[in-house]
């Protein structure tokens, strides 16, 4: 079992457990994955979901086997901070090849940004800019080069240097309040 060797064998169990009875075939589609976070097709949310979802799919079979959601799950609740950074470049990454650029960032820029101004609890001054602005503003802080695309390192310095681009992506570097908060739902309601 190695990396998940902190997971208590219950908790898997118990993962299991729930993830067979939304999974019956052993297997997360993404439509049950989208489900299981209570977010609907044509939200904000969706793309977001979708692309974490991919992020996930290791095999890149468009499916979640269990090992896989494991592996997710255990990221998102226990990852270390540069785990959590490469994974998000990954969310990000929409074509996968190695680097971010203007559009993949703005993309996501705007979902986080959709998502971000529907919550009352965000800090308002990172939305007194477009969504253009703050792609803007993290490629002059991130792409080193200026070559208008973002690698994995420049990706990584960039983002733990800058408190700033930490609040605003703050969705994608921590998402554990979103599946703890989730996964507490399910247990209360028994679904």
């Amino acid at each position: 079992m190695g990396e998940f060797q902190d997971l208590q064998l219950d908790s898997i169990q118990g993962l299991y457990r729930s993830f067979i009875q939304e999974c019956p075939s052993g297997s997360l589609h993404l439509h049950e994955f989208r489900r299981m976070f209570g977010v609907k097709h044509d939200s904000a949310e969706a793309q977001y979901v979708e692309n974490i979802f991919r992020a996930f799919d290791m095999n890149h079979d468009n499916t979640m086997d269990f090992m896989e959601y494991v592996a997710a799950l255990h990221l998102v609740l226990r990852g270390r901070i540069e785990d959590k950074l490469r994974w998000s470049f990954k969310v990000f990454d929409g074509d996968n090849n190695g680097y971010l650029d203007q559009q993949e960032v703005t993309k996501i820029i705007r979902i986080i940004y959709k998502i971000k101004k529907s919550s009352a609890t965000q800090e308002r001054d990172l939305l007194d800019m477009s969504p253009d602005q703050i792609c803007e503003r993290i490629f002059r802080d991130v792409d080193i080069n200026n070559d208008g695309e973002i690698t994995l390192e420049e990706f990584l310095q960039g983002v733990q240097r800058s408190l700033w681009l930490q609040d605003f992506l703050h969705l994608d570097i921590n998402p554990s309040a979103w599946v703890k908060r989730r996964l507490s739902e399910r247990r209360l309601t028994g679904t």
